[in-house]
């Protein structure tokens, strides 16, 4: 293969390469947006944002499908180099959280138009909204440290995740406190319960996107255990609801 032939492949696989970067970054936008609009609506008993959180999940669903699609065609059709090929698998795993953490939104908003119908627990939606953000802003972070190859943001991101157990630990001692001076606050407080490990498995997807980023720019993935609250739950009671 003589040395033009081989600056065409190489540079009509960074234009594909850039296109399902380009793709991804999209997708983290929409994702963000879910968090925000699912914890506003939760907070604001706003049953008509909660349902558009629920119908935009579809375009999530759709983006990750179209970005494993082109991902896969384009190790496929370019046999990219090792380097290359590491941040083609990264895509897919980004992606894929990012769907998972699209879920997550749609269930909140789901309970969301339950618990607007409930009588209010004081002060729980202004906590979940807290911790959402906090979530938030790991998710945008995590991505940046991915679009900037940076690093050391995305290790900031895997700390930061205790601060999410912790709240996560705070929320269920409260929710359990309601429950047991009052046994008509259960029902509600079962669902803000879901919601709250909702959003703490968000952080865990966050985080694990932010392992992907240092994989990518290190070769290696993080060889200690990520940071957890020691008393956290790590029963997922919504795995798999949709």
């Amino acid at each position: 293969m003589n040395t033009n032939n081989e600056r065409h492949i190489a540079s009509a696989f960074d234009r594909d390469l850039e296109t399902v970067q380009a793709l991804v970054v999209k997708m983290g936008g929409m994702v963000e947006t879910a968090i925000q609009d699912s914890a506003r609506a939760l907070e604001t008993r706003d049953d008509e944002l909660a349902e558009d959180v629920r119908q935009r999940d579809k375009a999530i669903d759709a983006l990750e499908a179209q970005i494993n699609e082109e991902a896969a065609r384009l190790i496929a059709l370019r046999a990219p180099i090792a380097s290359d090929l590491r941040t083609a698998l990264t895509v897919i795993k980004i992606s894929a959280s990012l769907e998972r953490v699209g879920d997550y939104a749609k269930n909140i908003a789901k309970r969301s138009n339950v618990l607007a119908h409930m009588p209010l627990i004081n002060g729980a939606g202004i906590a979940l909204r807290r911790m959402s953000t906090t979530v938030e802003g790991m998710m945008k972070d995590a991505l940046d440290s991915f679009i900037q190859r940076d690093a050391a943001l995305a290790e900031d991101v895997r700390q930061r995740d205790i601060d999410v157990d912790q709240m996560y630990n705070a929320l269920f001692r409260e929710f359990l406190t309601y429950m047991m001076e009052d046994p008509r606050n259960i029902t509600a407080c079962m669902h803000l319960h879901f919601i709250a490990k909702n959003i703490e498995r968000m952080g865990d997807h966050a985080t694990g996107i932010a392992e992907q980023v240092i994989y990518l720019t290190t070769g290696e993935l993080p060889d200690d255990t990520r940071p957890k609250s020691d008393s956290v739950s790590r029963v997922d009671l919504n795995e798999g609801e949709d």
